[in-house]
């Protein structure tokens, strides 16, 4: 590991959606049986995840089945979730300190026509289409040419407590999607207080239409103090990688680096960390979002896999950009299992927690956490930081 000056930097690396098997109330959110890791590694016979297994990933899940897991290189367990929900918005909170305890309200039956009249008023639209839980994809190939000879956007949400809007980048416009999303959100108040508004540009033409890289999430803002408040508040440089701006509207970052895919989000995440601010504290969080949105959500276990490899194939590069006052935590914030029959949602899952960096004794099991927030926890302990209300710290298990 490169040395430096840098006090102390911890970052922290969310696979959106890699659970590694099923919580024990997953039955009442609709996922008895799910286990995303564990599912992929059952399709394919085994995983060739070097990189991971040295973390101690196949300590928690075993990837090549008749074989003895290699010892991990640091810290390994996993975490449940205590938040009300199997929504990122919930576990990303939650991994920086603020479970959210009431569920975001859903809306399976699409959204109640008061609410609609309102949208329609705010984005100054005559119609919509769609009104109803949908696929993405899906609803882009029954919707799509309609929406283009019409104008109306298209309306539809999932499990989850999220509001999309798509729309054509060419015959309505990046711009005005974007406009229409930022009213959508200011209009999204109690009883409509829904985790995100999603903006779901496409492109392309009737029988080959394609979403780009230009989502964005317009989440509520969280509903208490979080480590990046707190961070930014203390004078820590705080950085997020990927959507977390979004997830977090916005709030207690010194700095946003908003990508698209995953390979752009592990660029810039290699390029955050070889730009050390020289002697300042620093939190880095980091989300890459391909796992879940590209491929969990359309149930491609292939693409799951590849996905996979393309980030183990990083972990040297990102590794060796690591000072020496350095903590790497690799985590989730839920699972979305793509051989899961029952639906096409995200479910409710243990999640990974690999740590590494030079401080970190190997191969240190910390057990089954009973919160995401010990992740914050342990971030404020060892940024040297008060003031945090949920978590228990795990640094002196592993320093």
């Amino acid at each position: 590991m490169t040395n430096g000056k840098i006090n102390r930097r911890f970052i922290v690396i969310v696979l959106d959606s890699v659970g590694v098997g099923e919580m024990p109330d997953a039955a009442s959110f609709g996922d008895a049986g799910a286990d995303t890791l564990g599912h992929i590694v059952q399709k394919f016979g085994s995983l060739s995840l070097p990189n991971l297994e040295k973390l101690g990933l196949g300590l928690i899940k075993n990837l090549r089945p008749g074989s003895k897991p290699s010892e991990a290189e640091g810290a390994y367990g996993k975490m449940a979730e205590i938040s009300a929900s199997k929504d990122t918005t919930a576990g990303h909170w939650e991994i920086m300190g603020c479970p959210a305890r009431r569920p975001f309200p859903t809306y399976p039956d699409g959204f109640p026509e008061d609410l609609i009249k309102e949208f329609k008023k705010a984005a100054e639209v005559d119609g919509i289409l769609g009104n109803k839980a949908s696929s993405g994809t899906v609803i882009l190939d029954e919707l799509g040419a309609e929406h283009i000879k019409t104008g109306f956007p298209i309306v539809y949400t999932s499990a989850d407590s999220v509001f999309q809007i798509a729309s054509h980048e060419k015959y309505f416009g990046l711009d005005r999607l974007y406009r229409i999303c930022e009213k959508t959100r200011e209009i999204l108040t109690p009883p409509y207080g829904i985790a995100r508004v999603i903006a779901r540009p496409f492109v392309g033409e009737p029988g080959h239409f394609e979403r780009t890289i230009n989502r964005r999430d317009y989440a509520i803002p969280p509903v208490s103090t979080t480590l990046l408040d707190i961070a930014l508040k203390e004078g820590i440089n705080v950085v997020g990688v990927g959507k977390i701006g979004d997830i977090f509207a916005h709030r207690g970052l010194t700095r946003e680096e908003h990508t698209g895919h995953n390979s752009a989000g592990i660029k810039k995440t290699i390029e955050v960390l070889k730009k050390a601010p020289a002697g300042r504290r620093e939190l880095i969080f980091v989300n890459l979002v391909d796992f879940d949105s590209m491929y969990g959500h359309r149930r491609n276990p292939k693409g799951y896999y590849d996905a996979l490899k393309e980030f183990d194939a990083a972990l040297p590069e990102i590794r060796k950009n690591l000072l020496d006052g350095d903590i790497l935590v690799i985590t989730a914030d839920h699972g979305c299992d793509p051989t899961y029959n029952a639906h096409t949602d995200h479910t409710r899952e243990y999640v990974p927690v690999l740590v590494v960096g030079a401080a970190i004794k190997p191969n240190i099991n910390i057990g089954i956490r009973k919160t995401f927030a010990d992740i914050g926890m342990t971030a404020a302990d060892y940024l040297g930081v008060a003031g945090l209300k949920h978590g228990t710290s795990f640094l002196g298990e592993i320093i």
